[in-house]
């Protein structure tokens, strides 16, 4: 790990005399310390989000964990080369097979607007920016823990005192937010769709808006699949909805599997085992009230319908499996809660999806093969994951289908 250097004045224009390897590598070492659960601004962001999200201590330490864990600067620069080409290119002009010679010259300034949910979901995006030597600010929420992780990084290397900042906004500061919105060369959100309009229409003219917004996670268990479910894949399926309580675009929020009424029984019973299992691991959080009249609502009329013959509802733990719900019904996106519904295929998972416009963000399976491959093509999705892995989308993956770093530049050609 390199010397800190947090004694020397601050240059607002200092990232930019820095190599991007050495950016990639002050970044790497600053994720490096909130990789350790006793590192003490990671102790108390942690106990800053319980409090924002009512999410248990396991789930906030697993998510941290995965967080910075897979910020490497073997990593960062892979995804950075495979993208621009070099390394290098961000440092000044590099030769190109079969194209002029060019500069990836990083935008001069980007905002990033954080999520309400999903824990640190500006980090990555302001890492490539920075990498990129763009002035960044990140609209916090109140766990502040963007401004933790920046303060980290400042201590690096002074540079990132101007370069990183993250600022709390509250309901009276649309003013200010309206000008840095409108400033800004590239503008990324993370939002519901009503918020992403209302921050595209303050963006400026030619800035580059790179929204994110609410999209689904589902998984199919195809006829093989179902014949050899074991109790390490059921404990996979689990995890991926439990979570997080299910709140983010990575859980799984639908399952859709192929098989008949003997072999779903079989599944049934085997998820929930895993469930309870699971559910010693990441306990549930504390809900808002109205999110936990929609749960006892839904299991409610689950139950109304298992009566009247058609369907079940299986309680595993302080979690509910809810079997075979109505078609018309889109996936209710509730804690802890998971759909199992039956298809003969992936023609029904595609009329599903479509019926109900699901805008799928990943499709989780036991094995990302050509089959796979074919049904995330059809239904929209931008990532194929194994079960277990589904919100663990690696550093120099596509979030959204959407590049990691190119929206952060703009090309100067030397012919």
């Amino acid at each position: 790990m390199r010397s800190r250097c947090s004694r020397a004045v601050p240059d607002d224009g200092a990232l930019r005399a820095l190599p991007a390897r050495r950016i990639a590598g002050y970044l790497a070492d600053a994720a490096e310390r909130w990789r350790d659960a006793d590192f003490a601004p990671r102790v108390r962001a942690t106990a800053a989000i319980e409090a924002r999200l009512g999410y248990s201590t396991p789930v906030v330490e697993f998510a941290l964990d995965r967080l910075f864990g897979g910020v490497t600067r073997e990593r960062l620069e892979a995804a950075i080369a495979s993208e621009l080409g070099s390394v290098d290119a961000l440092d000044g002009v590099v030769p190109r097979a079969g194209a002029p010679a060019a500069w990836a010259r990083g935008v001069d300034r980007v905002a990033i607007v954080s999520s309400d949910t999903t824990i640190g979901v500006a980090v990555v995006p302001a890492l490539f920016a920075l990498c990129a030597k763009c002035d960044v600010v990140v609209k916090d929420r109140s766990d502040a823990l963007v401004a933790a992780f920046f303060a980290s990084l400042a201590e690096e290397h002074p540079a990132f005192a101007g370069a990183a900042r993250a600022r709390t906004w509250t309901g009276g500061d649309v003013d200010a937010e309206s000008t840095l919105l409108a400033r800004a060369d590239v503008v990324v959100a993370f939002g519901r769709d009503d918020a992403l309009r209302a921050i595209r229409d303050r963006c400026g003219v030619e800035s580059r808006v790179v929204p994110f917004g609410h999209r689904a996670g589902i998984g199919l268990l195809s006829h093989d699949a179902v014949r050899a479910l074991d109790d390490g894949t059921a404990a996979r399926i689990a995890r991926d909805v439990l979570l997080y309580d299910g709140e983010g675009c990575l859980s799984l929020h639908a399952l859709f599997v192929d098989a008949g009424a003997e072999e779903l029984a079989r599944v049934v019973a085997r998820l929930a085992s895993a469930f309870e299992r699971s559910a010693v691991e990441f306990p549930g959080g504390a809900r808002a009230p109205h999110r936990v009249a929609r749960m006892a609502q839904y299991r409610d009329a689950a139950a109304f319908r298992a009566a009247a013959g058609h369907g079940a509802v299986v309680r595993a733990a302080d979690a509910v499996l809810v079997l075979d719900p109505p078609r018309d019904d889109a996936p209710p996106f509730l804690p802890r809660v998971l759909p199992l519904i039956p298809v003969r295929g992936a023609d029904d998972v595609v009329a599903y999806v479509r019926a109900h416009a699901l805008p799928v963000q990943v499709l989780g399976v036991v094995a990302p093969d050509a089959d796979a491959i074919r049904l995330a093509e059809r239904i929209g999705a931008v990532r194929v994951a194994r079960f277990g892995t589904m919100q663990d989308p690696p550093t120099g993956g596509h979030h959204g289908g959407r590049p990691r770093i190119a929206d952060f530049v703009r090309w100067i050609d030397a012919e």
